[in-house]
């Protein structure tokens, strides 16, 4: 971001005016409101800087309003741009009339502008361009006379043959009329956009198995021999059968019915036609539809559905996203992280309160080593020399063993320790990560994974922004879909997280800091290297003295940044520093210092505020202050919360149909929610029994992080499968109730030693199998395709 405000070019401003209307009309917002947000946004501020403190511009649109406006905008602009270059390609070639004018300069999607252009687009030389170069044309024009048959194109031929010293045979110049006509019909603008508005309405999107895989076992079997209507298939099985395409398992096309195509066809082309040449226009018709359109018109269908599906999951993964960055802080504790493992051993490692790294070290308690003692006197030593508030763990691989051993130690030893679990997700990708590498050099990766975990407790957005977003595993397909577009709203959903949280100037990463408003990573790096180089920052305003910090990036950072110990109580809050000046007029209005005055509830009550709206201070802006005042840098995200497993089931072969159990929502999709469950393999929950009335996105009643109560349905060992309820399987489905009753669930059923034992037994038995079986559709589609995530999630 420049550090001087840049001022919009009159282009710019042309521009605001003219896209104003059209977004207004889209949107279904005031011209006005359109307006301001444009320029704020063409002047270079950020979304978060414009939602929270350019309300009175925007009429308080919130950023997701604001993105909307930026996208359309883009869109138009590009569109614009694009319809300029067809305009002067066409005049360039002296074709342009007035009525094609005025279609492009209508045209309000790229795809109708390129229809429009298509018959004048530069293009390889066609069997209709050869036919014209024959001179043909004429022959083409005559046979769209009302009045032709075929004794007169007969003449026409036998006349155009006599002035040639290479004769034709009669059908190739006959064919090459066609050739000329199918493709005029094939670049009809009105017929093209017809055609796809009937395909998209009647026809089906197909799935075959190719030759090489029938027969055989594969994770798309679903798909062998599928078909769904274009109208309702959903975003996901529309990625699922493109993935079986790319991997070479399925074929995939579009079927309409041809009768369909050819009354339509026939309704643009054949009015005013000669009924005696009836057969050969149809004739025409069927070889421009198969030669010409219907590859193209599939083409145009599939590029749709694959944008209709990129845009369902890219906003799924961004709001999964947003909920598992905006999880409840654990808050500035010593934390004790632990990394579970079998054979490799626990990796523990202590960071203190601001997340700073003590210390590391591997215990084994958990088999095959089952070195239990030695692991209890390495963890006792270690109290003995440092301060433990709380030991997280992470979910993954022996979690439920190492949090018995954790817990069975606390307890026996009278430890005043909590023990939790923590979602590890993206640990390992972080570990092994250029910045891991840079923050830890000296220690192995593994630990780096364990330090992860602990600060994960402490403070989830601050380390969850040092991962890969799509690295997480809260996405759906994210692999497939289009990856710019993904990454902008990625982007955006973590710039969004950071700065409505606030950052606290004395302790963040750069990593961190990269993410608030106008702030970048190079800028980022100066502001900590400033920090270490002289102290802690003191005031907001000592930012300016960093490198690069100028008075223009200082305005869009500022409001978002925190400063704890700061003498000025408004350096620790969201209150601008370019509203102190109005901040300290009301504590002299009230005759009391500014420090007594912040969080001051009784005080605030007095604040005259339409003395300042006479001032000409908005209403948003005096609002979000006091608002402010009375809880000055209040963390917005809520209370730390934790989910504890039943402590009789830690493995799929411990659970039982009925059984009723605390979880965790691990990710969200289209046909449902993961829940850990603590059993090392998340249960699925079908969209269906999500809640107990109808609902048509999973995410009207369940968020990534929520803790709820599941009852099991079915488990399958061997393809390690769970499904689960929120609903009691015990009630029906209420028409009026939005909610599971998680109070009358049947009652845990117990397990005899003996029987966990088989169990156990029977798991590791199987786990030697190499064979995988093979797939049966459940004739659910949607529970098949949790299935078929389940298997790309691991993989």
């Amino acid at each position: 971001m420049s550090d001087s405000k840049p001022g919009r070019t009159g282009e710019a401003n042309s521009s605001i005016q003219q896209f104003t209307p059209k977004l207004s009309s889209e949107l279904g917002l005031p011209s006005n409101r359109i307006q301001g947000t444009l320029e704020l946004l063409l002047s270079d501020n950020s979304i978060p800087f414009i939602a929270r403190y350019r309300k009175e511009a925007t009429g308080g649109l919130d950023e997701v309003q604001i993105g909307q406006i930026q996208d359309r905008y883009q869109y138009l602009s590009d569109l614009e741009e694009r319809r300029n270059v067809i305009l002067n390609s066409i005049q360039e070639q002296e074709k342009l009339t007035p009525e094609l004018e005025k279609s492009i300069r209508e045209a309000d999607s790229k795809q109708t502008l390129e229809d429009l252009y298509l018959p004048y687009k530069p293009k390889r030389r066609t069997r209709a361009i050869i036919a014209k170069e024959l001179g043909l044309e004429p022959l083409a024009e005559l046979m769209m006379n009302q009045d032709s048959n075929m004794e007169v194109l007969n003449d026409w031929i036998q006349e155009f043959n006599k002035e040639r010293e290479e004769k034709l045979e009669d059908h190739k110049v006959l064919q090459g009329a066609k050739d000329i006509l199918a493709e005029q019909i094939s670049e009809d603008a009105d017929l093209r956009r017809e055609l796809r508005e009937l395909t998209s309405r009647e026809g089906s999107l197909v799935s075959n198995v190719k030759s090489e895989f029938e027969g055989k076992s594969s994770k798309f079997e679903m798909y062998y021999q599928y078909e769904e209507k274009l109208s309702r298939i959903p975003p996901h099985r529309v990625l699922a059968m493109r993935r079986g395409e790319k991997d070479h398992v399925l074929k995939i096309q579009v079927n309409v019915a041809e009768v369909s195509v050819m009354t339509l066809i026939s309704n643009h082309w054949m009015k005013g036609r000669s009924p005696e040449l009836r057969e050969l226009w149809l004739e025409i018709f069927e070889e421009s539809y198969k030669r010409l359109l219907s590859g193209s018109i599939e083409t145009d269908i599939r590029v749709d559905l694959k944008i209709q599906a990129d845009a369902s999951s890219i906003e799924m993964f961004s709001k999964n996203l947003r909920q598992l960055m905006l999880q409840p802080p654990g808050g500035a504790r010593n934390v004790l992280g632990l990394d579970p493992a079998f054979r490799t051993g626990t990796k523990w490692v202590l960071v203190n309160h601001t997340g700073r790294f003590v210390k590391h070290g591997v215990i084994y308690p958990v088999p095959p080593k089952n070195k239990i003692e030695e692991a209890r006197q390495e963890l006792n030593a270690l109290l003995k020399e440092h301060k433990v508030d709380i030991v997280a763990i992470g979910n993954g691989t022996a979690s439920r063993e190492v949090f018995r051993f954790v817990r069975d130690w606390i307890q026996e030893e009278g430890h005043s320790l909590e023990t939790l679990v923590v979602n590890e997700s993206g640990a390992s990708v972080y570990s092994a990560s250029k910045t891991a590498r840079e923050e830890f050099p000296d220690l192995d990766l593994t630990v780096r994974g364990a330090v992860s975990i602990a600060r994960r407790y402490q403070d989830p957005l601050a380390e969850l922004v040092k991962i890969e977003p799509k690295s997480i595993g809260v996405g759906q397909y994210q692999h497939d879909v289009n990856q710019s577009r993904l990454k902008q709203s990625l982007d955006r959903t973590v710039e969004s997280c950071v700065n409505f949280v606030g950052v606290d100037l004395n302790r963040a990463s750069f990593q961190l800091l990269e993410h608030v408003s106008g702030i970048n990573p190079g800028l980022a790096r100066n502001i900590v290297q400033h920090r270490n180089l002289n102290g802690s920052y003191s005031a907001r305003n000592e930012l300016l003295q960093v490198k690069g910090m100028g008075k223009r990036t200082f305005e869009q950072a500022a409001g978002f940044l925190r400063v704890p110990e700061s003498e000025n109580p408004l350096d620790h809050s969201a209150v601008h520093p370019e509203n102190y000046s109005l901040v300290e007029q009301m504590a002299e209005q009230l005759e009391i210092p500014l420090q007594k005055m912040v969080g001051n509830e009784e005080k605030l009550k007095l604040i005259d505020v339409k003395r300042y709206e006479e001032q000409g201070i908005g209403s948003y802006t005096l609002k979000d202050i006091i608002d402010e005042l009375h809880k000055p840098g209040r963390d917005p995200r809520d209370d730390h919360q934790t989910v504890q497993f039943d402590d009789s089931v830690s493995e799929i072969g411990d659970l039982e149909k009925g059984m009723k159990l605390p979880g965790v929502i691990t990710n969200v999709t289209h046909f449902g929610a993961f829940i850990d469950i603590g059993v090392h393999q998340d249960g699925l929950v079908h969209i269906s029994r999500l809640s107990k009335k109808y609902i048509k996105d999973p995410l009207e009643v369940c968020t990534v992080g929520q803790k709820v109560d599941a009852w099991v349905l079915e488990i399958d060992e061997e393809r390690k499968r769970i499904s689960l309820s929120l609903n009691d399987p015990g009630e029906g489905r209420s028409s009026d109730s939005s909610a599971p009753n998680k109070e009358k669930g049947p009652s845990k059923k117990s397990h005899s030693s003996e029987k966990k034992k088989k169990n156990r037994e029977k798991k590791r038995s199987s786990s030697q199998k190499t064979e995988t079986p093979i797939r049966k559709s459940s004739g659910n589609f949607d529970e098949d395709m949790a299935a078929l995530m389940e298997k790309f999630n691991q993989h």
